[in-house]
């Protein structure tokens, strides 16, 4: 097999953003070994880049490193599903609501731009619709002004939308579902374009409590 073109990255960045978007996008699948070998002569690159991209993965609880060096996809499971819901649940309300507060003209546009991008997710969504929709809720994120929230909220995205895929996966949204999350982010926006904080904050809790991820929840402990 050829090597694939690499982007204008250094090789640890170029390795560390493929492997990660190959976990994500479920090409890498939950409990899959990783040759490090083969893996490196697919991308055309040294297993050194490729060793650090598997630490740097392995710290952010994407990829399992065991003592010799053997590197394995995480397993997805119940418990950290609804440790990450639980998360959620408290702390994108509060981003809403400070965002409801803080916006710019900046923001809004952004907010507005990402609003327009979305579209509905399903089992077969692609990898680059859930960049969307995790560009929208960035939005939200960064116009609350509070860059220790977003990296937070940022931080947990990535896990996130492996259990969103579980989701969507295990029971397909149907029409109106796919109509009551369109409504959702409208309202969201719409809630903190107009500076309404408490409204923000009540739209993005419904948000949540209807999310993919608490669905997983029941998918793993079934």
């Amino acid at each position: 097999m050829s090597a694939l073109p690499r982007p204008a990255l250094t090789k640890n960045a170029y390795v560390y953003e493929e492997l990660r978007r190959r976990i994500l996008a479920g090409e890498l699948t939950q409990g899959q070994s990783i040759s490090q070998e083969q893996l490196a002569a697919e991308l055309g690159v040294s297993t050194t880049p490729l060793r650090e991209a598997l630490r740097r993965l392995d710290a952010e609880g994407l990829v399992n490193l065991d003592a010799h060096r053997d590197a394995r996809v995480t397993r997805l499971n119940a418990e950290e599903a609804r440790s990450l819901f639980e998360i959620r649940e408290k702390l994108d309300p509060l981003a809403a609501k400070l965002a409801a507060t803080r916006r710019t003209d900046a923001d809004v546009s952004a907010i507005e731009a990402a609003l327009k991008e979305l579209e509905p997710l399903s089992a077969s969504t692609g990898f680059e619709s859930l960049l969307v929709h995790r560009a929208f809720h960035r939005s939200v994120y960064t116009a609350s002004h509070n860059p220790l929230l977003s990296s937070l909220l940022e931080g947990l995205w990535d896990k996130a939308d492996r259990y969103r895929q579980v989701g969507l996966q295990s029971k397909p949204d149907s029409a109106e579902d796919r109509e009551r999350v369109r409504r959702e982010h409208i309202a969201i926006a719409e809630a903190v374009i107009s500076g309404d904080a408490r409204e923000a904050e009540r739209t993005m809790k419904k948000h949540v409590l209807g999310s993919l991820g608490r669905r997983a929840i029941a998918a793993l402990e079934a």
